[in-house]
């Protein structure tokens, strides 16, 4: 039996495959108007694809869960019911090809309101559609960056609300598993860490104060989120600095604390927060914090990062380092990447009928 094709139990639902599709972000919805974030074809026919390729967990890219919170103008919302309606054609399709539907919220704080990579990325100014951003502390990302209002407590209230009023319509729309997204130097990143997180309150300074924004975006979702369904927590496990950031020691501590308030599993991915942090990039190089999660906690995790061939990622499941492996750009070249591990591994990947005579 290989590893990666076992099905897996998340509270009441049953995942068909520990082959997951990580959230990436795609910049091509409406940015104004009715049709802001709303989810349309390209993001139904990239969705899809996966899901007839065998995929057997796809969750939507970094979902804001208000307007101010979008990455980029183009980036998707879950604000209001017309992105609802919208999501619920494409969840429907996922279930009905035996994967499972997941969706990322997200608030982007101090790293909203910037252009798409193949516009070079930068801040997007006002009059070009962006706006005003938001974060722990009035400390901008990097040089040439907008410099983020400092939220008052009032502000982080409302964002927490927002966070519970997303996860609500997620489950309106038909999704099935909701992930909070907490990595990649985004909001709940932002005051995880000590390197973007300068404030002297309640949310600040110790590291029980800066975890704090986090469990309570992680209680108010596990409020108006089923008991029968699995809440994920996507995590960057070191800001890859040698000192003033968050690192791998605290990541194990927070995975604790994250099971204790209703998490059921950690998305370990790594850095994102400091803008020119040395990455070590090399096939499968965030395995190891997963591993450690594992290890030493009782928090079930999913690896991801530079994880390519099928036996890479069925060695990491055999071996214990992780529950499931998320694949980002290797699904984007291969949408059908299930299926030809599968075929590798000898085992099989649910195949949509209409495709059967070509396995």
């Amino acid at each position: 039996m290989s590893a990666l094709f076992d099905p897996y139990p998340l509270r009441s639902l049953t995942i068909p495959n520990r082959i997951w599709m990580a959230a990436m972000c795609q910049y091509s919805a409406q940015a104004t108007g009715p049709g802001a974030g709303v989810p349309g074809d390209w993001h139904f026919a990239h969705l899809a694809a996966r899901a007839t390729g065998g995929t057997g967990l796809i969750i939507t890219e970094a979902t804001a869960v208000a307007p101010e919170g979008r990455i980029s103008p183009n980036d998707l919302g879950i604000w209001n019911d017309t992105q609802v309606e919208a999501f619920r054609r494409i969840t429907r399709f996922i279930t009905e090809q035996g994967s499972v539907p997941g969706i990322q919220i997200a608030h982007a704080g101090r790293k909203a309101s910037t252009h798409a990579p193949w516009e070079g990325g930068g801040p997007v100014a006002p009059e070009d559609g962006g706006w005003d951003v938001l974060g722990p502390s009035a400390v901008p990302f990097a040089e040439g960056h907008n410099v983020p209002a400092e939220l008052t407590t009032e502000g982080i209230a409302e964002i927490v609300g927002q966070f519970a009023d997303a996860a609500r319509r997620a489950l309106d729309a038909g999704f099935k598993v909701a992930e909070i997204h907490g990595a990649h130097g985004y909001l709940i990143n932002q005051f995880l860490s000590p390197h973007s997180n300068r404030r002297t309150d309640e949310y600040g300074g110790s590291y029980g104060n800066r975890v704090r924004f986090a469990l309570e975006v992680v209680d108010a979702v596990r409020a108006v989120w089923p008991d029968d369904l699995p809440v994920f927590f996507r995590i960057s496990a070191t800001d890859w600095l040698e000192e003033n950031g968050w690192n791998a020691e605290d990541t194990v501590r927070f995975a604790d604390e994250l099971l204790a308030h209703g998490v059921d599993l950690m998305d370990v991915s790594t850095g994102g927060n400091a803008s020119g942090a040395r990455i070590p990039l090399r096939p499968g190089y965030q395995v190891p914090f997963a591993a450690q999660i594992k290890a030493r906690t009782r928090m079930p995790v999913a690896a991801v990062g530079l994880i390519t061939e099928p036996e890479q990622a069925e060695k990491i499941l055999a071996n214990g380092e992780a529950d499931a492996v998320l694949l980002a750009r290797e699904l984007l070249r291969n949408p059908s990447w299930a299926q030809r591990a599968a075929a590798e591994l000898g085992a099989a990947a649910h195949v949509p009928q209409q495709y059967a005579r070509a396995f």
